[in-house]
C-alpha cells in the first residue's frame, strides 16, 4: 500500500494488481492524494495538474464503487480550487457527455453515476465560477432521472444539493425544476432517495422564497404523503425539512426589495401550526376527502405520518429556540394540547388512537420545554400548563354541575377535556421531576395553586385522568421530597371524608398509591405512624365495600391497592402489619372447592365483577409484598402464603364457564385476574404451587392458543426472548434512539395501543425503568399472553415428561389446524412460549427428555425459523440455539447444524435463507466453535456465499452477521480465515450502494469481531500483519465517509477497538475529529459510540485528544454545530454542554466518566481553565440576590475589583459560554472542584503554600497554583451552598468542607499570625446560615453542621466575636434538637429527625474536644515559656474562649451525649437481646425505625463518646444533682434511667451509682467496637475512641474501677493487643499503647493503695505475717488471661518485635546475642518502640517481689535488645531516642523497690549482674567480628548500672574489673565527643556517695585522667570540642579534690595546678591567639580564682615552690583586670557585675 502514497496514481504498481486489490489501491491513493493536495504548493499541483485530471477522470471509467467515487469527486473538486480552473469545463462535459449516455446496462451504471457526483462536488467547490454551464447540467442531470433506477435518483438528489450550496443565489433560475423533479423523489419508494431529496430540498429552501411562502401548503402536504410508509431516517430528514421551511416562514418577516415585489403576504404562527394541526389529524389526504372519509367513520391517521408531523413540531420549535418559545408558549401550548381534545374526534376516536395521540403531544412537549427552556423558562411554563388545568377544570365543573345526570354524563365535554389534561398532568409531573428541588418557588407561589390545581382533577369522571393526576402528584413528591408526607396526609384525608363517591375513592386510592411509590426515590422518607393510617384505611374501604353497591367495585380496587402500595415501602415498614395483610389474603378466597362451586351458582354478573376485581387486588399486594419484601418471606410466612392458591387456580380453571354464563362484562376483569394469577406464579417458587402444575399449564396452552385473539404483538413478546445483539438487524425501531418513547408505536402495528397508565392502575406504584416518564403497562390482552408466555416456561419445566409431550404435541396441532393470520398469532405465541421454557431450562441446568421432545420441539422452531415475521425468525434462531445447548449432545448438534446447511444450498426464498443463517450464527455464539473445524469452514464458506447476494440486502445483512458471531465465537480457531474474510468485507464495503446502510452496518460488525480476535496481534510488524491492519483502517475509513449514522457508530467503535490494540497505528488527530463533528449528531447510538470511544482515549491520553479537538475547531473550514463551542471552552465545556443537554442515562454516565478522566490527568496542570469551567457552570444559573450579597460582604477584603468583574460580566450575555445550565449539570461541577481539589493534594507542594506558589508564579507567570484560586473556590462553594436545589446545596457544602479542611493551616504571609482563610469568614457564615432555616431538609442541615464545626475547629478564627456568628448556628440547632425525637418536623421519616439531631452533637463534641485540646496546649505553653505580655493574652483569649463558648450549653449538651450513647449501646446490641429493648425506642429513635438509625449512630458515635469522656473527667466523675436530666427532656434520658426495672423507677440512684453506669457506658461501647472491628470502621472513629478511653483513665476514680477489677484491665488489653495487631496505623497504635500505660498505672496505684492500708492497719508489729499484695502473690506464677502483667508483656512484644524483629529469639535463630549491625528506627518507630519500653519499666511495680522475680528476666532482656539493636553512632554523641528510652527504662527498673525487698533481693541481685554481663558482653566481637555498636550508649548504660542498683550488684571483682577496663578502654580512643561523655559519665560515678562503688574506679582511673590532661597541655587544643574535652576533665579533676580525704588533697591540687596556670597566656601572646586559646585562658583564670581561696594553703605551698608558674598567674591576674577596666565605661550595664568584684576580692588575697 506504501505504492499508492504519491501525488501521481502509480499505475505500474496499480498494473499488477488483481480485482479486489486494485479497487483497495485506488481508494488508499484517492485519500493519500485529499491529504497530499491541501499540503502541496500550488505551483507544484499545477505542473501535474493536467497528468492527475486525466488519471482522476479515467478512474470514472474503471466503474468505482460508492465510496471511491465520492472520494474521486471530492479530489477533483479540490484540485481545481487549488490549481487552474480552465480546463474544468472540458471535465463538466465529459462528465454530462457520460450522463447523457444512452447506455443502460449494469456494468455501465457506477461510471454514470461517478459522473453524477462529480458534477456535484465541481459546482460545490467551484461555485460561481462556474455559473454559465450550470443551466445546462442541471437540465441534463434532471433529465437523466427520469430513467434513473433508484440509485440513480439518490445520487442525483445529492449532487443537487452539491450544486445548489455552491451556486447559492445564482441557482434561482433552476430552483422550481430542482423542485419539482424532488417533489417526485419525495414520495419515492426507495426511502434512501427519500431522504436524498429532503436533503436537497432543505438546501434548496435557503435561497428559494416560495418555498416558504407560496407553496408553503404544498410544501407541507408533500411532507405528510412523504412520511406515509417511511421509516426512521426518513421521518427524521423530512421532519429536519418540514420543520426547518416552516420555522423559516414564521422568521422572514422582512424579505428584502425583490420580495415585496412579489407583494408576499406573512404567514403567522396560528396558520403555521394550523398546518402542522392538519398533517397531525387529518394525515396527508387532503381536505376534501378527509372530510368526506370523516362523514363514512372509516379514515384514520396513519401512525407513520402522525409520529413524523410530531418530530416536524420539535424540529420547528428547536430551530426557533429557546427565546422565542418564551414568548410564544402560551400559544403553542394550547395547540399542542388542542391537538387530542374532541374538536378534533379523528385523532381520539379509539382508546388505541387516544393513546398514540397522546404520546405525540407528550413527546413534543417534553422535547420542547425540556430541551430548549432553561430553569427560570421552565418554571414560568409549569405555571401556564397549570393555568391550562384550570380553564379545563372550569369546564368540566360547568358539566358536571348539570343536575339532569344523563346530560352529564353524556356530554362530550367530559371525553373531551380529558386527554388534553392527561397530557397537560403527565407534562407537569415531568417538568417538576426534571427541575428537582429548584422546582421549590413555584410550588410555595400561591397564585398559580399548582397542588390545588392537580388535586383538583383527582376527581375528574375519567379514569386515565385521574391517574395522571396521581402520577403527577408522584413526580412532585419525588422532586420535593419536602411535599411527599403534607401531599400523602391530604390525600388521606379527602379519601377519608368523600368515601362516598366512586371518583374520588379511586382518585385519591391512586394518589396515594403513587405517592407510597415515590418513598423510595426520597432517602429522607416518610414518618412511620402513616403505614398504620394507610393499613386501616385500606381495611375499613375492603370491609365497607360490600355496603353499598354503587361503591363496591371501587372501594375494593381502592383497598388492595393501598395494601400493595404499601408493600413497597419495605420490611421494616410491613413487618407490622403483615398478620393483617395475610388474615385479609385468606379471607379474599373461599376456603374449599365446594365453596367456589356454590359461588358460581349465586353470582351475578356484578358480583362477579366485583369478586373478580377483589381477588385480583389481593394477587396484586401479595406479588408486590413477594417483589418488595424478600427479607421477610421467612418459611412460616410461605406456609401462610399458600392455602389460597389451589384455590385461585381453581377459579382459573373455572372461568371459562362464568364468562360464558355471564358475557361480555366479566371479560376484562378476568384478563385481569389471568394476568395477576400469573404474575404472582413467576414470582413464587415453583415448589410452592406443585400439586396444581398441570392444571395452570392446561390453562396457559388455552391462552397462548385462544381463538378470539386477533392481534399478532411480536414486538412486545419477542425482543426479550432474541439474542440483544442480533435485534439491531431487524427494525431500526428496535433500536435506542431519542425518538423511541413515539417510535414504539409503529412497533407495534396499527391494531394494537401503546402502553398506557389507564390499562393497569397498580402500574402507578411500581419503579419505572427510565426514571422520569410515567409507567406504561400494556392494555391486559397482551400483558396477559405476556405473563403466560413467561409462565409457560417456568411450569412447562417443573412437570413431568409425559405431560410435557403432550401439551408440545396440543401446541403443535393447534398451530397446522389454523390458517392465514390466525395461523400467525397463534405460531408466535407457541414459539414465545417454547422459546422461553428453552430459556429457563438452559438457565436451571434442566434437561428436555427424550427424543420425542426433540423431534416436537426441532419442528416447531423450524417452522417459526421459515415465518415470514423477521422478528420471528429472530427468536426462532435463538431457540435453535439454546435447543442444542440444553440437548448438550455433540451428534444432536451437529444435525441441527446439518439441517442449516441443507436448508440453505436450496432455499431460494429470502425469509429461509435469512432464518438459517441466523440459526447457523446463533449455534456458533452458544456452543463456541462448534468443536470441529470442517463445521467451521462449511458455515464460513456458505455464509461468504449469501453475503455476496447482490439481489437481496437482507440476506446480505443477516448473513454477515451471522458471520460476525461466528467470527466473535470461534475465537483463535478462525485464525486461517482472516485474510479472505477481511477482503471480503473491504470489497463488499467498496460496492455496497450507499441505499443499503443495514448490510453496511453487518459489515461493520464484522470487522470489529475482525479487529478483536486478531487482538495485540495488530501491534505487530510483518508484512503479512501489517497489510491486515491497513486493510482494517482502510475498512474504517470507508465506514466513516458513509452517509449513513450507524454505520460511523460501527466505524468509530472500530477505530477504538484498533486504537485499544494497536494505538501507534491510528491517527488520532483524524480520530478526535470524527468524533467532535458528530459529538451532537441526532442519533443516538452514534453519540453513544462517539463517548465510548472518547471514554477510552483519554483514559490513556488526555492532553493529546484536548489538544487536537482545540487544533480542529480553530482550523475547521467546514462548518461544525460544536465549533464555537470547542473554541471558547474546550473540548471539555463541549462535554459538559451536552452533558446538560442530554437525557439518555447511559451517555450521561459515559461523559461523566470521560470528564473525570480528563480532570483527573490534566486539572493539575490546566488548572485555571478548569476552575473557570466549573465557575462559569455555577455561575451562570446563580441568581443575582445571592451573588451580591456575598460581594458586599467581601468590600472589606479589598479586592473590589475583583467583584465588580464578576458582576459586570454576569450582565453580559454574551460572553457566556454555558446558558441556564440544569441543577444535575451544576451539582457535577460542584463534584469537578472537590475533584481537583483532591488532585492538586497529590500534586507540587505550593499548591497549599501561598508564599511559595507566589515566589513561582512570579519567577514562571505560566505556574499556577490552586492557593491563588482561594477566592474562586470560595465563591463556588458559596453560590453551590446557597441554591433552590438541594442536591447542590449538599455539594456546595461539602465542596465549603474540603475548602476549610485543606486550607486551614495555610498562613497569610502578609499578616504574620493570621491565615489565608480568615478573610473569607463572612462568606463561609453567609454560606452556611440559609441551612439552618426552619424549612431546611434535615440532610442539608446536617451537612452544614458537620462544615460549622469543622470551620470553629479549624482555628482559622481567633476572635471570639467573629466566631460567635457561626457558633450561633449551631446554638440554635441545639436549642431546636433539646426537646428528643418528639419535637422535629414530621414531614420525613423519624430517622431522619435521627440524622439531624446526631449531627448536631457530633458537631458539638468535634467543637468541645478541639476546645479541650487548645486550652491543655496553651497551659502547657504557659508553663514551659513565660512569654511576653501580648502573646499570653491573644493565646489564652481564643483557647479558653471557645471553651468558655461551649461551656453555657454543657449541661444540655452533656445529658443529650450520654443520651445518644445509651442509643447506640443498645442498637448494636446483639439480636437476641431484642425482646429486652425499650418498647418505644431510645432518646432519639422510634423501635420501628431503628434500623435506618443504626446507620447514623455508627457515623457520629465516636466523637460523642470521645467529648462525653473528656467531659466526665473534666468534671472528675462528680455528679450534681442526679435529677437534672429529668426536668429538661420529655423522657429523662441520662443513665439513670438505664438498667431500672419500670417497679424500681422511683429509687433514686446514689451518685456512686449513676458514675460507676457511666463509666461502664463508655467502657462498654468502646471494648464492644475495638474487639470486633468491622473493615470499615474508621480510622476516625478508632482514633476517638481511644481517646475517650485515655480521657476517662485521666481522672483518679475511674482508674480506682480499672484498677480494683482486675479482669475489666485484662479484657480491656486483649481488645487493645488486636487492635495493635490489626491496624498498621502508628497513630492508632501510639494512642492504645497510652491507654495500655494508662492501666498500668491503675494497677500500680490500687497496688499501692492496698499495701497501704494494710500497712495502717496492722501497724509495724507484725511484719512477717503481711499478705503479699500485686501479682505473683507468694509463688510469683503469672496466669495468662488472668494475668495483667502477662497481657501487658504480650502487647509490648508484639509492638518491639514488629519493630525489632531481631528480639525475637526464634527468629534469630539463637538464644543469645547475634552480630547484627545497629539500626536506626522510623520517627513513628521509635515512638512506639518507647513507648513500650515506658511501659515495661513500669510493671515490677504491679507485681508482688515474687511475681517481680518471674518478669524481670523478659523484661531486662527486651530493654538491653533495644539498647542492642538501635545503639547506634550518631554525630555528636547524641543518643538515638530509643537508646535514651531504654535508658530511662533501665533506671526505672534498677531502681524500682523490688531490688530491695527483702523476699526479692537475693534473686533480683542475680539477675541484674547477668543484666550488666549481657551489656558488657555487647562490647565483645563476636565470631570474630566487631560490631559497631555505640561506646557511649553503652558506658552509659553501665554508670546507670553502677549508680541505679546495689552496690553488692556491681562492686563483685569481677564486674567490676571489666567496668574499670571498659572505662579505660574508651579513654584512649581519640574521638573527642567520646571523650567528653566519658568524662561526664566518670564525674558521675566519682561523686557517688558510696565509697565502695566509686573508689575502685578513681584508683584506676584518675592517673590516666591526669596524663590526657598534661598531653593536651602540650598539643593546644584546636577546636571547640577539645576545648569541651578539657573542660570536663578539669571538672572531674575539681570533683575529686572536693571528694578527697584532707590527707590526699593536696596532691591533686598540686597535679591541678600546674594543668590549670601552663593555660594562662601572657600579654603578648593574648592578643594574637586564637579563640579558642582565649577561652581556654579565660576557663583555667576563673577555675584558679576559685580554687585559690578554697585550698589556700596547698595554693600557697605549690605556689612558692614553682616561682614560674606564680609569674605567669599574677601577669594574668593583671592583665584581666586591665581589661576589665576598660570595658566598663564603655558598656552601660555590666553584662556580670559579681565578677568584677570576686576579681577584687582574689587579688587582695593574693
Amino acid at each position: 500500500m506504501e505504492l499508492a502514497h504519491s501525488l501521481l496514481l502509480n499505475e505500474e504498481a496499480y498494473n499488477q494488481l488483481g480485482e479486489v486489490q486494485r479497487a483497495e489501491f485506488i481508494f488508499d491513493w484517492l485519500r493519500y492524494l485529499e491529504k497530499l493536495l491541501l499540503a502541496t504548493s500550488r505551483s507544484d499541483v499545477r505542473e501535474k495538474q493536467k497528468t492527475l485530471v486525466e488519471q482522476l477522470l479515467s478512474l470514472l471509467n474503471s466503474s468505482p464503487g460508492p465510496p471511491t467515487r465520492k472520494l474521486l469527486a471530492k479530489n477533483l473538486g479540490i484540485l481545481y480550487s487549488i490549481g487552474d480552473t480552465f480546463s474544468v469545463y472540458e471535465t463538466i462535459d465529459k462528465c454530462n457527455d457520460l450522463i447523457r449516455s444512452k447506455d443502460d446496462s449494469p456494468s455501465y451504471l457506477p461510471t454514470k453515476l461517478a459522473a453524477v457526483v462529480c458534477l456535484g462536488s465541481l459546482y460545490k467547490k467551484l461555485g460561481r465560477i462556474l455559473v454559465n454551464t450550470f443551466t445546462d447540467t442541471v437540465g441534463n442531470i434532471l433529465k437523466a432521472m427520469k430513467s434513473a433506477e433508484s440509485q440513480g435518483r439518490y445520487e442525483i438528489m445529492l449532487s443537487l444539493q452539491n450544486i445548489l450550496n455552491g451556486l447559492g443565489a445564482a441557482a434561482i433560475p433552476c430552483h422550481r425544476d430542482v423542485y419539482k423533479a424532488a417533489k417526485s423523489c419525495l414520495t419515492d419508494r426507495s426511502m434512501a432517495v427519500r431522504c436524498a431529496a429532503a436533503k436537497c430540498l432543505l438546501e434548496l429552501q435557503k435561497e428559494a422564497i416560495f418555498m416558504w411562502s407560496t407553496d408553503l401548503d404544498s410544501v407541507a402536504t408533500l411532507c405528510f404523503k412523504s412520511f406515509e410508509g417511511s421509516n426512521y431516517d426518513v421521518r427524521i430528514s423530512v421532519s429536519k425539512l418540514l420543520g426547518t421551511v416552516l420555522a423559516k416562514a414564521i422568521i422572514s418577516k422582512h424579505p428584502g426589495a425583490a420580495a415585496s415585489r412579489q407583494s408576499m403576504r406573512r404567514v403567522s404562527l396560528e396558520e403555521v401550526l394550523e398546518l402542522l394541526g392538519t398533517g397531525f389529524l387529518r394525515g396527508s389526504s387532503g381536505f376534501l376527502r378527509a372530510s368526506g372519509d370523516m362523514l363514512k367513520g372509516t379514515s384514520s391517521v396513519s401512525r407513520d405520518v402522525r409520529v413524523g408531523v410530531t418530530q416536524a413540531y420539535v424540529v420547528f420549535v428547536s430551530t426557533l429556540g429557546g427565546t422565542w418559545l418564551e414568548k410564544n408558549f402560551a400559544a403553542f401550548l394550547s395547540h399542542i394540547l388542542s391537538l387530542v381534545s374532541q374538536s378534533h374526534p379523528k385523532a381520539t376516536q379509539t382508546q388505541t388512537d387516544a393513546v398514540c395521540g397522546r404520546r405525540c403531544v407528550s413527546f413534543i412537549l417534553r422535547a420542547t420545554i425540556g430541551g430548549l427552556l432553561g430553569e427560570k423558562a421552565q418554571i414560568a411554563a409549569a405555571k401556564d400548563i397549570c393555568q391550562a388545568i384550570w380553564k379545563l377544570k372550569k369546564v368540566m365543573d360547568a358539566v358536571m354541575s348539570d343536575s339532569n345526570v344523563e346530560t352529564r354524563l353524556g356530554s362530550t365535554d367530559v371525553t373531551a377535556s380529558q386527554h388534553m389534561l392527561v397530557c397537560a398532568l403527565q407534562e407537569l409531573g415531568n417538568l417538576t421531576y426534571s427541575l428537582g428541588t429548584t422546582a421549590a418557588p413555584l410550588l410555595q407561589d400561591s397564585s398559580s395553586g399548582i397542588l390545588d390545581s392537580v388535586i383538583s382533577v383527582i376527581v375528574h369522571p375519567s379514569i386515565s385522568v385521574r391517574l395522571a393526576a396521581a402520577w403527577c402528584l408522584h413526580c412532585i413528591a419525588v422532586a420535593l421530597p419536602s411535599y411527599l408526607t403534607p401531599l400523602l396526609d391530604r390525600c388521606l384525608e379527602r379519601l377519608t371524608v368523600l368515601k362516598s363517591s366512586p371518583e374520588a375513592v379511586t382518585g385519591f386510592s391512586f394518589a396515594v398509591a403513587a405517592l407510597l411509590g415515590a418513598v423510595k426515590h426520597c432517602p429522607l422518607g416518610i414518618p412511620h405512624g402513616k403505614g398504620k393510617i394507610i393499613m386501616t384505611l385500606a381495611e375499613d374501604l375492603l370491609c365497607s365495600a360490600a355496603q353499598n353497591s354503587r361503591l363496591s367495585a371501587q372501594r375494593t380496587q381502592a383497598g388492595w391497592l393501598l395494601i400493595a402500595a404499601l408493600m413497597t415501602l419495605g420490611p421494616a415498614v410491613v413487618s407490622h402489619h403483615l398478620a393483617r395483610v395475610l388474615l385479609l389474603w385468606k379471607c379474599v378466597f373461599p376456603v374449599s372447592p365446594k365453596d367456589l362451586e356454590t359461588e358460581k351458582s349465586r353470582g351475578d354478573s356484578f358480583t362477579w365483577q366485583v369478586t373478580l376485581e377483589g381477588r385480583a387486588g389481593a394477587l396484586c399486594a401479595v406479588k408486590s409484598f413477594v417483589s418488595h419484601c424478600g427479607d421477610l418471606l421467612t418459611g412460616e410466612v410461605i406456609q401462610r402464603l399458600l392455602p389460597p392458591l389451589p384455590c385461585a387456580v381453581d377459579l382459573l380453571t373455572q372461568l371459562s364457564s362464568v364468562l360464558k354464563a355471564y358475557g361480555s362484562p366479566l371479560k376484562t376483569p378476568s384478563l385481569v385476574y389471568r394476568q395477576r394469577l400469573y404474575e404472582l406464579l413467576i414470582l413464587l417458587p415453583p415448589e410452592t404451587y406443585e400439586g396444581n402444575l398441570c392444571a395452570i399449564l392446561k390453562e396457559l396452552a388455552a391462552d397462548l392458543t385462544a381463538s378470539d385473539i386477533q392481534v399478532a404483538a411480536s414486538a412486545f413478546l419477542l425482543p426479550p426472548l432474541c439474542h440483544r445483539d442480533d435485534l439491531v438487524i431487524l427494525s431500526p425501531l428496535l433500536q435506542e434512539t431519542d425518538h423511541r418513547f413515539i417510535e414504539e408505536q409503529l412497533l407495534l402495528g396499527n391494531g394494537i395501543a401503546c402502553g398506557s397508565l389507564e390499562y393497569d392502575p397498580y402500574a402507578i406504584y411500581e419503579k419505572d425503568v427510565l426514571g422520569d416518564s410515567v409507567p406504561k403497562p400494556l392494555p391486559p390482552v397482551l400483558s396477559v399472553i405476556s405473563s403466560a408466555v413467561k409462565l409457560f416456561g417456568v411450569v412447562c419445566a417443573h412437570v413431568g415428561e409425559a405431560q410435557r409431550l403432550l401439551i408440545l404435541e396440543q401446541l403443535l396441532d393447534s398451530i397446522k389446524h389454523t390458517k392465514g393470520a390466525r395461523q400467525q398469532v397463534v405460531q408466535l405465541h407457541v414459539v414465545s412460549s417454547l422459546s422461553s421454557f428453552l430459556k429457563y431450562l438452559a438457565g436451571s441446568k434442566g434437561n428436555l427428555g427424550q427424543e420425542e421432545m426433540r423431534r416436537l420441539a426441532v419442528a416447531l422452531v423450524m417452522g417459526a425459523l421459515e415465518s415470514p415475521n423477521p422478528l420471528l425468525r429472530c427468536a426462532a434462531a435463538e431457540a435453535w440455539a439454546r435447543l442444542a445447548q440444553v440437548v448438550d449432545d455433540g451428534a444432536f448438534t451437529a444435525a441441527l447444524a446439518q439441517v442449516s446447511f441443507d436448508k440453505l444450498k436450496s432455499a431460494r426464498d429470502v425469509v429461509t435463507r435469512t432464518g438459517y443463517s441466523l440459526a447457523l450464527g446463533s449455534l456458533h455464539r452458544y456452543l463456541g466453535g462448534i468443536s470441529s473445524s470442517q463445521h467451521l469452514n462449511s458455515c464460513v464458506g456458505i455464509l461468504y456465499t449469501l453475503s455476496q447476494d447482490s439481489t437481496s440486502p437482507d440476506v446480505q445483512t443477516w448473513a454477515l452477521h451471522s458471520l460476525s458471531l461466528i467470527i466473535d465465537s470461534a475465537g483463535p480457531l478462525y485464525h486461517m480465515h482472516v485474510e479472505p474474510t477481511l477482503s471480503l468485507i473491504i470489497m463488499l464495503l467498496l460496492n455496497v450502494p450507499p441505499t443499503h446502510a443495514e448490510v453496511q452496518q453487518s459489515l461493520g460488525r464484522c470487522l470489529n469481531a475482525l479487529i478483536t480476535t486478531l487482538g495485540p496481534e495488530l501491534q505487530g510488524n510483518s508484512t503479512s500483519i501489517s497489510t491486515l491492519r491497513t486493510s482494517c483502517l482502510l475498512g474504517c475509513a470507508v465506514m466513516q465517509d458513509n452517509p449513513d449514522c450507524l454505520v460511523q457508530a460501527q466505524a468509530i467503535s472500530c477505530l477504538q477497538q484498533l486504537h485499544m490494540f494497536a494505538p501507534r497505528h491510528v491517527n488520532l488527530s483524524s480520530l478526535v475529529s470524527c468524533l467532535c463533528v458528530n459529538l451532537c449528531s441526532p442519533y443516538l447510538l452514534l453519540r453513544r459510540a462517539v463517548l465510548a470511544c472518547l471514554r477510552q482515549l483519554v483514559q490513556r491520553e488526555a492532553a493529546e485528544v484536548s489538544e487536537h479537538a482545540v487544533m480542529l475547531a480553530k482550523d475547521s473550514r467546514e462548518e461544525l454545530t460544536l465549533d464555537a463551542n470547542i473554541r471558547e471552552v474546550g473540548l471539555e465545556g463541549a462535554l459538559l454542554t451536552l452533558l446538560d443537554k442530554e437525557t439518555d442515562q447511559k451517555l450521561c454516565n459515559d461523559i461523566k466518566e470521560t470528564l473525570n478522566h480528563m480532570l483527573t490527568s490534566m486539572a493539575v496542570d490546566k488548572l485555571s481553565f478548569w476552575l473557570k469551567l466549573c465557575k462559569d457552570v455555577l455561575a451562570a444559573s446563580a441568581d443575582f440576590t445571592t451573588v451580591t450579597c456575598v460581594d458586599t460582604m467581601q468590600e472589606e477584603e479589598g479586592d473590589k475589583g475583583d467583584d465588580a468583574s464578576v458582576l459586570t460580566t454576569r450582565n453580559d450575555d454574551k460572553s457566556y459560554p454555558f446558558t441556564n445550565p440544569r441543577w444535575a449539570t451544576r451539582v457535577f461541577a460542584a463534584e469537578c472542584v472537590c475533584r481537583i481539589i483532591n488532585q492538586c493534594e497529590n500534586a507540587h507542594s505550593a499548591h497549599f503554600d501561598i508564599a511559595l506558589a507566589q515566589e513561582m508564579k512570579k519567577r514562571d507567570s505560566r505556574n499556577d497554583f490552586l492557593v491563588l484560586h482561594l477566592a474562586d473556590l470560595i465563591r463556588m462553594a458559596f453560590m453551590a451552598a446557597t441554591d433552590h436545589s438541594d442536591q447542590l446545596r449538599l455539594s456546595g457544602l461539602e465542596t465549603l468542607l474540603v475548602v476549610i479542611r485543606r486550607f486551614a493551616a495555610i498562613p497569610e504571609p502578609e499578616f504574620p499570625g493570621h491565615v489565608i482563610l480568615e478573610q473569607y469568614q463572612a462568606n463561609v457564615g453567609a454560606a452556611l446560615r440559609p441551612a439552618f432555616a426552619s424549612e431546611t431538609p434535615p440532610d442539608v442541615t446536617a451537612k452544614a453542621c458537620q462544615v460549622c464545626s469543622a470551620w470553629i475547629a479549624s482555628g482559622v478564627v481567633s476572635d471570639l466575636n467573629d466566631l460567635r456568628r457561626v457558633h450561633q448556628l449551631l446554638v440554635s440547632s441545639l436549642t431546636k434538637i433539646q426537646a428528643g425525637k418528639e419535637a422535629l418536623s414530621h414531614l420525613y421519616n423519624e430517622s431522619a429527625s435521627t440524622m439531624e439531631i446526631l449531627a448536631v452533637l457530633k458537631a458539638w463534641a468535634e467543637v468541645y474536644i478541639i476546645a479541650v485540646e487548645r486550652h491543655k496546649s496553651h497551659r502547657q505553653l504557659l508553663k514551659t515559656t513565660t512569654c511576653s505580655e501580648e502573646s499570653v493574652r491573644n493565646g489564652s483569649y481564643s483557647s479558653d474562649g471557645l471553651l468558655d463558648l461551649v461551656h453555657t450549653d454543657l449541661g444540655t449538651l452533656s445529658r443529650l451525649w450520654l443520651a445518644a450513647l445509651q442509643d447506640f449501646a443498645l442498637l448494636t446490641l446483639p439480636s437476641e437481646f431484642a425482646s429486652q429493648l425499650p418498647v418505644e425506642g431510645g432518646a432519639f429513635y422510634t423501635a420501628e425505625t431503628s434500623e435506618n438509625a443504626k446507620l447514623h449512630y455508627y457515623n457520629s458515635w465516636a466523637l460523642i463518646l470521645h467529648a462525653t469522656a473528656l467531659w466526665l473527667t473534666s468534671t472528675g466523675f462528680v455528679v450534681a444533682d442526679p435529677d437534672e436530666g429529668v426536668s429538661h427532656l420529655s423522657r429523662p434520658v441520662t443513665p439513670t434511667s438505664m438498667c431500672q426495672g419500670s417497679s424500681s423507677g422511683a429509687t433514686v440512684k446514689s451518685p456512686e451509682d449513676v458514675c460507676t453506669d457511666r463509666f461502664h457506658l463508655i467502657l462498654g461501647i468502646s471494648v464492644e467496637f475495638l474487639c470486633s472491628l468491622r473493615s470499615d470502621a474508621t480510622m476516625e472513629s478508632i482514633t476517638a475512641c481511644l481517646h475517650a478511653l485515655q480521657a476517662l483513665l485521666d481522672v483518679p476514680w475511674p482508674r480506682s474501677k480499672i484498677g480494683s477489677d482486675q479482669d475489666l484491665g485484662i479484657e480491656l488489653l486483649n481488645v487493645l493487643h488486636r487492635v495493635i495487631l490489626t491496624r498498621e496505623s502508628p497513630s492508632i497504635q501510639l494512642a492504645s499503647l497510652e491507654v495500655v500505660r494508662q492501666i498500668i498505672c491503675a494497677a500500680q496505684e490500687h497496688v499501692k493503695e492496698k499495701r497501704r492500708s494494710a500497712e495502717v492497719d496492722d501497724g509495724a508489729a507484725e511484719k512477717e505475717t503481711l499478705p503479699e499484695f500485686g501479682e505473683g502473690k507468694d509463688t510469683g506464677g503469672l496466669v495468662p488471661g488472668k494475668s495483667l502483667v502477662f497481657a501487658t508483656l504480650e502487647l509490648c512484644v508484639c509492638i518491639l518485635v514488629r519493630q525489632l524483629p531481631e528480639l525475637n529469639p526464634k527468629l534469630t535463630g539463637s538464644p543469645g546475642v547475634k552480630a547484627t549491625k545497629p539500626q536506626v528506627l522510623s520517627e513513628d518507630g521509635s515512638r512506639l518502640v518507647s513507648a513500650a519500653l515506658v511501659i515495661l519499666s513500669e510493671l515490677p511495680a504491679v507485681c508482688s517481689p515474687e511475681g517481680s522475680i518471674s518478669i524481670l528476666p523478659t523484661i531486662l532482656y527486651l530493654t538491653i535488645g533495644v539498647l542492642r539493636e538501635t545503639a547506634v553512632k550518631l554525630p555528636g554523641g547524641q543518643l538515638s531516642s530509643t537508646v535514651a528510652a531504654s535508658l530511662q527504662a533501665l533506671k526505672g527498673i534498677l531502681s524500682s523497690p523490688m531490688a530491695r525487698a527483702e523476699k526479692s533481693h537475693t534473686a533480683w541481685t542475680d539477675l541484674l549482674r547477668s543484666a550488666l554481663t549481657t551489656v558488657l558482653d555487647c562490647w565483645d566481637p563476636v565470631d570474630g567480628t566487631h560490631q559497631e555498636l555505640d561506646e557511649i550508649s553503652l558506658l552509659t548504660a553501665i554508670t546507670v548500672f553502677i549508680l541505679s542498683t546495689s552496690p553488692e550488684v556491681t562492686t563483685i571483682p569481677c564486674l567490676q574489673k571489666r567496668c574499670i577496663e571498659k572505662f579505660k578502654a574508651t579513654l584512649e580512643i581519640k574521638d573527642p565527643v567520646v571523650q567528653i561523655k566519658t568524662y561526664q559519665l566518670l564525674l558521675s560515678i566519682f561523686q557517688y556517695p558510696n565509697p565502695a562503688v566509686s573508689y575502685p574506679y578513681i584508683y584506676s582511673l584518675v592517673s590516666s585522667i591526669v596524663e590526657k590532661l598534661q598531653e593536651i597541655d602540650q598539643r593546644k587544643p584546636e577546636d571547640t570540642t577539645e576545648l569541651q574535652v578539657f573542660q570536663e576533665g578539669i571538672k572531674v579533676l575539681e570533683a575529686l579534690v572536693a571528694i578527697a580525704e584532707e590527707q590526699h588533697r593536696s596532691q591533686l591540687v598540686a597535679c591541678l595546678l600546674p594543668i590549670l596556670i601552663s593555660f594562662l597566656l601572657d600579654d603578648n601572646t593574648l592578643g594574637s591567639a586564637t579563640s579558642i586559646m582565649k577561652s581556654l585562658h579565660d576557663f583555667a583564670l576563673q577555675h584558679l580564682m576559685q580554687i585559690g581561696p578554697q585550698y589556700s594553703s596547698v595554693f600557697k605551698n605549690v605556689m612558692a615552690s614553682s616561682p614560674a608558674l606564680k609569674a605567669r598567674l599574677e601577669a594574668a591576674i593583671k592583665g584581666n583586670q586591665e581589661s576589665v577596666k576598660v570595658k566598663i565605661p564603655t558598656s552601660k550595664h555590666t553584662k556580670n557585675p559579681g565578677k568584677n568584684a570576686s576579681i577584687q576580692l582574689k587579688t587582695n588575697f593574693l
